[in-house]
């Protein structure tokens, strides 16, 4: 009996392979090799005096309105006989690792960065030129930053560690088989995500010029069967489920002036996403969210004569400080990626906190329904909430 399940077994898998094989003749993108690039760019920047450290009210009394980045980059692209190098023709993805100089040392110091990226063409401009988009997400490392002792007016850095994002367009241009060249404009954000303050951040605008040598050149002259171009553009929903959590500091407004919290507060969120998918680069749809805010609505709280350190304040119950939103988000759907934006206003919230709420997330796929969540949370576009750290699945 048990030789004859297992011959059993084996031939409903021999079948169900024979099946895929069948169904399914056009082979998943990381069956073949792929297209691998390396390039380094340049990118020199202007500085936005955003806030009064780069205004110049700092230690030097100098004004920080410039900068210059240099990086080293490695990607890949799919390879054009597969399904996703027929569907997403041009796209490329990879790993960067950056230097970031803002000609000011001893007031921001010089970071490192490193990051993962992914663009596309737009449009083909001709065979040789093409104007695509890329974004960018990592974390930058060395910075000069918020001190009480040596450097307290430091309002824009208050880590050694910051995250980067970044997005930019960028022009095209193969010179030959091997070669490429890129010239475009981005920008560039930097913060802690409101893990410590001061937390005003650090953006730059700049220009960048680049080059790449492709190691292995793949032809890209692959037709692609209408069948395929009719199945990923077909619409359909999809569910995401979220659970994602991070920690924030708060600054309370108490009787005579604001007044920042000691220590360190804890997030635990959740968001239900159906989410329609038009074609096979975007999507669109509603979300509840819920969150839960270690520091939220504790203003009512305030242990009255305590004050600096030893501030203290009576846990609220549990429903002041959970908010319950809606939101609206469209999303761009890349393999691997997925960049999520949405817009959204808490009908529950603690007092004091901001209702009209924003979002930025990047999933990265782990599995095909499987995804690591980083986004960041800001209230009324200019507010930083909180991070955004978790795990979500897609049904």
């Amino acid at each position: 009996m048990r030789r004859q399940l297992y011959t059993l077994i084996l031939i409903l898998g021999a079948s169900i392979s024979a099946m895929a094989s069948d169904n399914d003749s056009i082979p998943a993108g990381f069956s073949k090799s792929m297209t691998w690039r390396i390039g380094v760019e340049a990118t020199p920047s202007m500085i936005p005096g955003t806030n009064r450290f780069l205004e110049g009210y700092n230690n030097e009394l100098k004004k920080i309105k410039a900068g210059l980045s240099g990086d080293i980059r490695a990607d890949f692209s799919f390879a054009p006989e597969t399904r996703e190098g027929m569907l997403y023709a041009g796209l490329y993805q990879g790993v960067g690792l950056g230097i970031n100089s803002f000609f000011s040392n001893s007031l921001l110091g010089t970071p490192v960065s490193t990051y993962v990226y992914q663009g596309a063409p737009i449009f083909n401009i001709s065979k040789r030129i093409s104007l695509g988009y890329e974004w960018r997400f990592g974390a930058a490392f060395g910075w000069k930053h918020y001190d009480k002792e040596i450097n307290d007016n430091n309002s824009a850095v208050s880590t050694s560690v910051t995250a980067q994002l970044g997005i930019g367009l960028k022009l095209r241009y193969s010179l030959s088989d091997r070669w490429q060249l890129s010239m475009g404009i981005n920008g560039t954000h930097y913060s802690n995500g409101n893990t410590s303050w001061p937390n005003a951040g650090v953006n730059t605008i700049g220009a960048t010029i680049g080059i790449t040598y492709i190691l292995n050149p793949q032809s890209q002259q692959v037709e692609v069967p209408l069948w395929l171009e009719e199945e990923a553009d077909k619409g359909r929903w999809y569910y995401d489920i979220i659970a994602y959590g991070a920690w924030r500091k708060r600054a309370v407004h108490l009787v005579y002036e604001p007044q920042l919290c000691p220590g360190k507060f804890g997030i635990v969120g959740f968001q239900f996403s159906p989410l329609r998918k038009l074609n096979r680069y975007v999507a669109v749809g509603p979300s509840l969210d819920l969150q839960w805010d270690e520091s939220a609505g504790i203003e009512p709280y305030w242990v009255e004569g305590t004050t600096g350190n030893d501030i203290k304040f009576e846990r609220p119950p549990f429903g002041k400080q959970i908010s319950v939103g809606l939101s609206a988000h469209a999303e761009l759907t890349m393999p691997i990626f997925s960049v999520n934006a949405g817009i959204g206003y808490d009908f529950v919230n603690p007092k004091g906190d901001r209702r009209f709420y924003q979002s930025l997330a990047l999933k990265t796929f782990v599995t095909n329904n499987l995804f690591l969540n980083v986004g960041y949370r800001l209230g009324d576009f200019k507010t930083p909430q909180n991070l955004m750290l978790g795990v979500g699945v897609r049904l």
